[in-house]
């Protein structure tokens, strides 16, 4: 079922943004998804990073004819290209190259924004050097900004402590340049592309400002300020980096060979990429599961918290399925793969909150706005101060010029727009860090205003699988273990979920059930050591003329508390009675109160009757609940929730309740593991089954709201207060840079505190 209504279809090209903030804001349409079996060609763009410079690259491929599709990747820095002959792929890649960007080639890969993408971006950094270095920040690119500080320091002493003799200028103004040089290359050779565009990004006010600073003999300034800017964004690289890689690390769970069977009967180590589907595997203790399966021989405890966040190992005995990048904490076990590498449940997690990565929540998109208006103003007042400032107040030319440079890097609006999009990636890493897939900004900032949380019974709130919960010999002076084994017989008989619950539950026996049949709609019968037995619901036995109203009594209490009631009956009577229930799961009452306690409502609706929902809903705390519910009658109980109260999620298993899933504001998949339908169903999915971690997404985006106004706050408070000592003459550009870059640095690391949340829970 394809879930996308109409508040999930605002994709956009949003990333992190390392401090290349642009003039124009990056596209709000959806990327289109490239054609199955297209011919792609992959490029890796060390300095393409955050979703201005991807429009800056779509606008100078924009136009070229042949190419048919561009698929951006900015978490590993990857462009992927589709065109219909190769002279279109090199006009993109010197339009791209004449744009200031150094496109390099990559080897093939599978279609981009598939799962097997995800996998194969983990060797992306191998290609052509970690992108560390991209940024300054590598062994080589550290010591070239430190020995560039390092000569800005000595121009700026020149400055200060030198003759005012020719020499030692033209020694300070070379000094200077070498400091620009090696600290700036960069940005100049960006920043010019851009100019030439007529595109203000941070690169074009870097270009202008420090030039003109070096122009009008401000030299010490301009080579100083340029070092630090560097410097500032090599950290401010590194740690939006943090943010954007956060759930990159669980690619390095799974491991790169796996011990696959051979035909005659011995074990190889083969790479997890030619593993093929239905391969036989083995696990030992303390390795981890190379891809997804289903175990076939032995027993374990597999710890799961990478791919579910559960805490608590999880047994699995033959039949049950394990997760690529899981931990095997005990026995050996073998297992046959189910899934190829490209497509195991841990790849998809990947690619999943990589999709997430790059929607555009509604805070980034009310920023990009702002700031397309911010830039170009600051500039333009910057030009007017440079322009009038002497006309009108006095101010000398050097002095009115060296204001308006100020201003230009105050201009910069890299804090405000960096602010939402390293909040919001933090938020959904820190979610899946969790076992919970957020799939958008835009559901990560929603979840904070639901009013109103419906829940599926069988599955969410209860374990969806029915127990025997008691059971009673109701003849008296009956032989209780000829009972029970005349039931067991008859139930190992039935594949009905309640008769393999009894049957389940029973002690095993070899007692004989001949002329076994199914009553359609009341149970089943059959011959035991000669005598007719049957195994039935109430109705079977009113038919059978065989109810009390002593054992109407009984079965009422039992059917009032939600419980489905079996009875087994000879020709003398009914001898026992065995109650089946659906429990509820052991944290549901305390998600329900959890959820109450942050003032949302918790509604059940359920498909079972009505005597048995508000039955599971008193003991899960919930006080409403609806029972006889087909799936469009959810889908109307969703509507009117809507109506009533307001924004409105649905948790439910992501396939039966996709109607309500679709409507709803959010719709929540429980228990997805492996699922594939469940993770393409709903807008958040819970992997570990666990309803807690619906209170704990609402606590995540009411603190992910909270520090997207902490930064905004931040970046447009300091923006002012430089704005107005730059005006006042108190402000130099470095102080400026150290205030622009500071401002950056805040933003992203109260963003990264994000990564945090819940971490103890």
């Amino acid at each position: 079922m394809n879930h996308s209504h109409s508040h999930s279809r605002s994709r956009g090209a949003g990333a992190l943004d390392a401090a290349c903030c642009a003039h124009d804001p990056p596209p709000t349409a959806a990327v289109p998804a490239p054609e199955p079996g297209a011919g792609w060609r992959r490029f890796r763009i060390a300095d393409m990073d955050c979703a201005a410079e991807e429009a800056e690259i779509r606008r100078a491929v924009d136009g070229i004819a042949g190419i048919r599709g561009l698929h951006f990747r900015l978490a590993q820095r990857t462009l992927a290209i589709d065109a219909s002959a190769g002279g279109a792929v090199d006009a993109a890649l010197a339009a791209i190259r004449k744009a200031g960007f150094d496109p390099r080639p990559l080897g093939a890969t599978a279609t981009p924004g598939s799962a097997a993408a995800a996998v194969d971006g983990r060797d992306h950094d191998h290609d052509h050097g970690h992108h560390d270095a991209d940024h300054g920040t590598g062994g080589d690119g550290l010591r070239r900004l430190a020995v560039a500080l390092a000569l800005a320091a000595a121009a700026e002493a020149i400055g200060w402590f030198a003759p005012d003799a020719l020499p030692w200028r033209i020694a300070g103004l070379g000094v200077a340049a070498v400091a620009i040089g090696l600290s700036g290359f960069d940005v100049y050779r960006k920043g010019l592309a851009a100019l030439r565009r007529g595109r203000l990004n941070i690169n074009a006010l870097m270009t202008v400002a420090v030039t003109g600073a070096f122009v009008i003999g401000q030299w010490p300034e301009a080579a100083m300020v340029m070092a630090l800017y560097a410097i500032a964004e090599a950290i401010e690289a590194r740690a939006v980096d943090r943010a954007r890689n956060a759930i990159q690390g669980l690619l390095a769970l799974a491991p790169e060979q796996a011990s696959v069977r051979q035909a005659d009967g011995g074990w190889l180590a083969v790479p997890v990429a030619q593993v093929a589907v239905g391969a036989r595997l083995r696990v030992k203790p303390g390795e981890r599961v190379p891809l997804d399966g289903v175990v076939r021989a032995g027993a374990t405890s597999i710890n799961q918290a990478p791919v579910t966040g559960e805490s608590i190992p999880v047994d699995k005995a033959i039949g049950d399925p394990v997760f690529a990048g899981t931990i095997n904490e005990s026995g050996t076990f073998e297992f046959e793969a189910s899934a190829p590498a490209s497509d195991s449940t841990l790849a998809r997690i990947i690619h999943a909150v990589e999709q997430a990565q790059a929607t555009r929540a509604p805070t980034q998109g009310f920023v990009d706005r702002f700031a397309a208006v911010y830039t170009p103003a600051v500039f333009a007042v910057a030009v007017a101060v440079a322009l009038a400032g002497p006309w009108l107040l006095g101010w000398s030319a050097l002095g009115a010029i060296y204001k308006a440079l100020v201003l230009l890097v105050i201009a910069c609006p890299c804090a405000l727009v960096i602010s939402t999009p390293v909040t919001i990636v933090s938020g959904l890493a820190a979610a899946a860090r969790r076992g919970v897939l957020i799939k958008g900004g835009i559901h990560l900032e929603l979840a904070r205003k639901l009013k109103i949380v419906a829940l599926d019974k069988t599955g969410t709130v209860t374990e969806g699988k029915p127990r025997l919960v008691h059971w009673s010999v109701v003849a008296p002076g009956a032989d209780a273990a000829a009972i029970e084994h005349a039931a067991a017989a008859l139930a190992g008989h039935s594949d009905h979920p309640v008769s393999r619950a009894i049957a389940a539950a029973l002690r095993p026996n070899h007692v004989d059930a001949q002329d076994f049949s199914v009553i359609a709609g009341r149970g089943v019968q059959a011959r035991i050591a000669g005598a007719a037995y049957v195994l039935g619901n109430h109705r079977l036995i009113e038919e059978r003329g065989q109810c009390s109203r002593a054992l109407e009594a009984v079965l009422f209490e039992h059917e009032r508390a939600g419980r489905t009631v079996t009875l087994l009956a000879c020709d003398a009577g009914v001898l026992a009675l065995f109650a089946v229930a659906d429990t509820i799961k052991p944290h549901s009452c305390e998600a329900v109160a959890a959820l109450q306690a942050l003032g949302i409502r918790a509604v059940m609706l359920s498909g079972d009757n009505q005597a048995t929902a508000e039955a599971i809903a008193r003991e899960a705390g919930i006080d409403e609940a609806r029972g006889n519910l087909l799936p469009e009658d959810k889908l109307a109980a969703i509507r009117a929730l809507q109506q009533a109260h307001g924004p409105t999620a649905m948790a439910g298993d992501g396939i039966n309740d996709a109607p309500a899933l679709a409507q709803a504001e959010i719709g929540v998949a429980m228990g997805a593991a492996g699922t594939d339908t469940a993770m393409e169903a709903a807008d958040i999915v819970v992997m570990n089954d666990d309803l807690r971690r619906i209170a704990e997404t609402v606590r995540l985006s009411r603190a992910t709201h909270a520090v997207l106004r902490q930064n905004i706050v931040l970046a447009l408070g300091i923006k002012a207060v430089f704005l107005v000592l730059a005006l006042a003459s108190e402000a130099t550009m470095w102080m400026a840079v150290f205030a622009d870059m500071g401002a950056s640095l805040l933003v992203v690391f109260n963003g990264l505190r994000l990564l945090r949340h819940g971490r103890a829970a």
